[in-house]
């Protein structure tokens, strides 16, 4: 198969070899250097050789690749300044999902399919909460309690806090304090529309590798105000990247991948993670690749990246640095240590000299060996640099191919309904029970009832027939009402104990 060819030099043109193209990589460079045309540049590689494509968009500007570009500007003085004829413009497919459900397709996941550990690392909870948050996910599962949504964890949590004694000696002992801080972040959660990321109908995996007329789908994220919270965007990344990672089939080595995942910056995945988390990331790059997946980490400095994750990616963009500080110089000199010499380049000097949309490159070869680096520049892209217009995304949305599927939401019975459920009968049965109780008191021998029954003989008097001379007693009136008191005053005081055991589990204490 084709290479795909993304940059040039006046001698050759140099790219990534398809079959290569799962042994994952990265680009990187200083704020305006031209990361973000490269990750264009690449995509539509991808794409043209019929490889669907995830990415995030965290400016608001790779919308463009869904039009055909033109040669205006900047574009046609580069093209002149590589000798490069005109190119066929045109777009790509695209699917464009969001998942704060303003820009793009609602993009789910269920609390379940997250997990504690990620769920964890989005709460910005310390060891101990995490703990008790891995027994209450323990818990749904034991007692077959679907958490689907933000309320089901939140009811869950709530029944584990107030039955902690029930849950010690089997679970482990439950701090009533971790449960506070944990229901504390699910709130501020809650307040950045957490109804809206967690519930159903959750993202297929099959949707996002879907191709048209022979070209890779492009999804692309709308992050650009999803960005405003790092957690968020970065667990919700690592969660697609951890479902394709579970759910996709081992395939071995292929000619070409089924996905490419950019994860745009990157800094934010690795910067806030646990030990247990980064452990789990590295296991994921490292395996992902016999899935059929490539993982392209795109971020401003290497330095970002974990050294054992570095080591995975082998398809290397390194765009200009700036070393203004000591850190910065680090990384320079770093970079030139760890990419492939080249005697005819001194990569340091080259790293602080290149212009933008120039780039060191190192590519693997068939035998899956570094390239020597070349100095090039990245090739213009053929589809439109710059966001479409709102009315173009609206016919994106309305002509993609799970145009419907995702947009009404689903609200099937979980923990939080089961547990309401089970709360009710028992309020009832208790009810129930309080209220036999109360009857068989009232009448017995010197209970209410036959007080009420005795007095001065006005029941007597107040029946149909006589009591004693009919042979045959009838209930009086006051016998009647005073019935009836009694097991209005007994359902009173059992409705009034229930909601004291349970009030609290349903949310409805009264006081």
């Amino acid at each position: 198969m084709d290479t795909l060819i993304i940059a040039r030099t006046q001698q050759a043109e140099l790219g990534i070899l398809p079959a290569m193209a799962t042994r994952h990589g990265c680009i990187t460079g200083a704020t305006g250097t031209g990361k973000t045309v490269t990750l264009q540049k690449l995509a539509e590689g991808f794409s043209g050789m019929g490889v669907p494509v995830f990415m995030a968009d965290v400016k608001g500007d790779l919308t463009g690749i869904s039009k055909p570009g033109s040669a205006s500007g900047k574009i046609q003085v580069r093209l002149q300044q590589l000798g490069m004829e005109q190119p066929h413009w045109q777009g790509f497919p695209v699917t464009l999902w969001d998942v704060l459900q303003q820009d793009g397709h609602p993009l789910r996941a269920t609390m379940s399919d997250m997990g504690p550990l990620l769920l964890a690392r989005l709460l910005n909870l310390n060891e101990t909460q995490e703990g008790v948050l891995s027994l209450v996910f323990k818990v749904a599962d034991d007692h077959g309690l679907l958490l689907l949504d933000l309320k089901d964890l939140r009811a869950l949590l709530q029944y584990v806090g107030d039955n902690a004694e029930q849950f010690r000696t089997r679970y482990g002992n439950v701090s009533s304090a971790s449960i506070g801080a944990i229901q504390r972040s699910l709130l501020q959660i809650e307040k950045q529309g957490g109804d809206k990321f967690f519930g159903e109908p959750m993202l297929n995996i099959e949707d996002l590798m879907q191709t048209v007329d022979g070209k890779g789908v492009i999804n692309i994220l709308a992050a650009d105000k999803l960005l405003n919270s790092p957690r968020l965007y970065s667990t919700y990344l690592l969660w697609m990247l951890s479902e394709l990672y579970e759910n996709l089939p081992e395939v071995g080595d292929r000619e070409k991948p089924k996905l490419v995942f950019f994860f745009d910056e990157a800094h934010l995945l690795f910067s806030m993670a646990s030990p247990a988390l980064l452990e789990k990331i590295e296991q994921v790059v490292r395996l992902i690749r016999s899935k059929g997946v490539g993982v392209y980490f795109v971020s401003q400095n290497p330095f970002d990246i974990p050294e054992k994750v570095l080591t995975q990616l082998g398809n290397r963009v390194q765009h200009a640095l700036r070393a203004f500080t000591p850190r910065d110089q680090k990384a320079v000199n770093t970079i030139a240590e760890t990419m492939r010499p080249n005697p005819k380049l001194d990569i340091k000097q080259a790293i602080l000299e290149l212009s933008v949309g120039e780039a060191l490159v190192s590519f693997l070869d068939a035998q899956g060996s570094p390239g020597i680096t070349e100095r090039v520049w990245v090739m213009p892209p053929v589809s439109q640099i710059g966001p479409i217009t709102r009315e173009e995304r609206q016919q994106l949305l309305e002509a993609s191919l799970v145009a419907g599927v995702y947009e009404q939401e689903i609200d099937r019975e979980s923990a939080f309904e089961m547990l309401q459920a089970r709360a009710s009968n028992r309020m009832d049965s208790v009810d129930s029970q309080k209220e036999t109780v109360e009857n068989e008191q009232n009448f017995r021998p010197g209970g209410l009832l036959d007080s009420l029954g005795n007095l001065g003989g006005l029941g007597d008097l107040l029946a149909d027939k006589p009591g004693k001379r009919g042979g045959v007693r009838r209930e009086s009136v006051v016998e009647a009402f005073a019935k009836s008191a009694a097991r209005s005053v007994g359902s009173s005081l059992a409705r009034e104990i229930t909601r004291g055991l349970l009030g609290s589990l349903l949310g409805q204490k009264r006081r």
